[in-house]
Parts: structure tokens; sequence; C-alpha cells
């Protein structure tokens, strides 16, 4: 694609009902209902025209404070190499030809820089720049290691989740989350399924199931699935340590003109001789007008949110902005 696509619009909430479930869909083989024309998607990494927006983005966290951001917990060499070895094969597949990997080094044309990475001790060497048209966004940056160089390639944050094949038991092994919404990584790394959705209003019957999930994760798939909600900004970083902005603040208002819908592409890699998988989050960011353009879907979000509970509202920062919101959906209802 070349970066010169827009970004993709799903509308998760044309169901009308918000819920917090595993709603996975077969990579390549079910179709993506929230589509304007429903199809199966088959990529794990998007390139579209917000790439230099979203490396941006990127940089500046990696700027600020990285070890907020990134981190490992007992990932073993196999799971490193066996994910890190799929995210440059995919960055490669995915990015039409943008990005290229040889097997030991991975090429970003539209960044313009170059290395030799070893997957499986995430080891980076031999990091050489050249012209390109973005190039101007990784000047300053020096990469950290393999991963980091790789998840500041992707416009996907990245995350590896780790099973004992003995026990059963499971863990986030490593995280390159530097886009997260209202959540630091640091808070789950190391924990299970049911630890790190704890704090997910709703998330009690997806959790009784987390065994059974993560079995599939690793041993099936790879699957999609997506999250949603309503942001009062576009910024992509939200980490609670990050400079604050008008998001979920007290004092922020819903409207319409400043309202984004935000939907996370999420995807699962599982890699069962390795025992783990890769788990890839996407924000994609559009004005909330945009998104609701017809009475159907004004009246479908609506009910998703009218189904909240309030723990949901409170969970998803709609506190304050539930009444005037669902005022103007029903108004856009009646158009």
């Amino acid at each position: 694609m070349r970066g010169v696509a827009p970004p993709t619009l799903y509308r998760p909430f044309l169901n009308g009902t918000y819920t917090v479930s595993a709603g996975l869909y077969r990579m390549g083989q079910q179709p993506i209902p929230w589509l304007d024309d429903p199809r199966p998607e088959g990529h794990t990494f998007t390139l579209d025209d917000a790439y230099p927006a979203f490396i941006a983005g990127k940089v500046a966290a990696h700027a600020r404070a990285p070890h907020e951001y990134m981190g490992e917990a007992a990932l073993t060499p196999d799971l490193r190499e066996a994910a890190l070895t799929r995210i440059a094969t995919g960055l490669a597949r995915d990015s039409g030809g943008a990005i290229t990997w040889d097997g030991t080094r991975l090429r970003n044309d539209l960044l313009g820089w170059q290395a030799t990475l070893d997957p499986r001790w995430n080891a980076l060497t031999d990091l050489r720049r050249h012209a390109a048209s973005h190039s101007s966004l990784v000047t300053h940056v020096q990469p950290l290691h393999a991963l980091d160089f790789l998840g500041l390639n992707a416009q996907e944050d990245l995350a590896l989740i780790a099973r004992d094949p003995h026990t059963g038991a499971d863990w986030l092994a490593a995280t390159h989350v530097l886009l997260p919404q209202h959540w630091d990584p640091r808070d789950k790394l190391g924990r299970d399924f049911r630890t790190v959705h704890e704090p997910v209003a709703g998330s009690g019957p997806m959790n009784a199931t987390a065994p059974r999930l993560v079995e599939a994760a690793v041993t099936r798939g790879p699957f999609i699935r997506f999250a949603w909600g309503i942001s009062m900004t576009d910024r992509l970083d939200h980490h609670p340590a990050s400079p604050p902005d008008a998001d979920r603040a007290e004092h922020t208002r819903f409207n319409p003109d400043r309202a984004f819908l935000r939907v996370e592409r999420q995807t699962l890699t599982g890699f069962p001789d390795a025992h783990g998988a890769l788990f890839t989050i996407r924000p994609l960011i559009h004005p909330l007008r945009e998104a609701v353009q017809t009475p159907a879907h004004a009246q479908a979000l609506e009910a998703a949110i009218e189904s909240m509970t309030p723990e949901q509202i409170t969970y998803k920062g709609l506190t304050h902005l539930q009444g005037d919101l669902l005022r103007w959906l029903r108004e856009r209802n009646l158009d």
C-alpha cells in the first residue's frame, strides 16, 4: 500500500450492544462485519496514510520515557525468536514493498533506515540511515533492541503472551506499547490474562474463560478482534504518566466537532512450538461525525452506549459526556 490508503473505518457499535468478550474472527476466513463491505481480512499489520502520525507519536513516547512502555518478563528465547521473526516477516508482507526483510536485515524505505536483527537474542546491530520521505521522523531515534526497532516501524503496538506447557499458566511476557489508551504497560507485564483484564469493567464473563482463550490464542488462529470507545482528542498516546490532555478530563464536555470514535483492531497469532502468541493493537481514530453518517449509525451507537453499565460508562471515560452525547445521537437519528 505504501502508505497512501486512508485508515479503515470499522463500526463495532453497529450491533447496538456494548460487550466485553473475546469476539474472535478467524483471520482470512471470517468476514469482518463492521466494514461497509464485510469481508475477511488477512493482514496483521497496516500501513496507511496515518503512518507518519503514528511514527511521530511513537517517537515522542520513546523520547519521553521508553521504560514506561516496553519490557520483558520471563520471555524465552524460543518465543522471542518466533514472534520477532513473524513481526519482521509480517511487516514486509503487509507493507506493499515499503519494508523488506531478508531474514537478518529489516529495511524501511519510508523511514529511511535499516538494521541487522537477531530475533532470538533481541540484538540490533549495523543501524544505517538513508534519505526517505519520512526519515526526519526518526533522525534522532536510537532503537534499544530488535523488538524496539520492529515496533518503531509499525503502526501497531506489540505484546507477547507466554504459556507454560506443563502448568498452563500464562503471563504477559513482553510489551512494546507506545500508544496505550489510558493504561500503563508496566502494570500488566508478567501478569496473567485474568489480572491484565480485571480492571476492564464487564470483563468477568470473558475472564472466566481465560484458560480456553489463551489456549486458542497459542494453538489456533490467527484471530482478529475489536475494542472501541469515544475520545475527546485524537492523541494516540494516553499513558497515565504522559502529559494530560482534554480526553477524560473532568472539565471536558461533549462536542461533536471534537469527538472521535477510537477503534482498536487487535490480532492474535500463536506459536504452539514456542508456547506463546503475538498480540498486536492498532488504534484507528475517526471524527465522530465521519463514523456516524446515517440515522442507523446514530441509533446503533445510542443503543450501545445505553447498554453500558454505570461501571462501564466510568471505565470508558463517558461520565461527563454521556448526556450530551446521547442527545446528539438522538438528533442524528431523526435526520
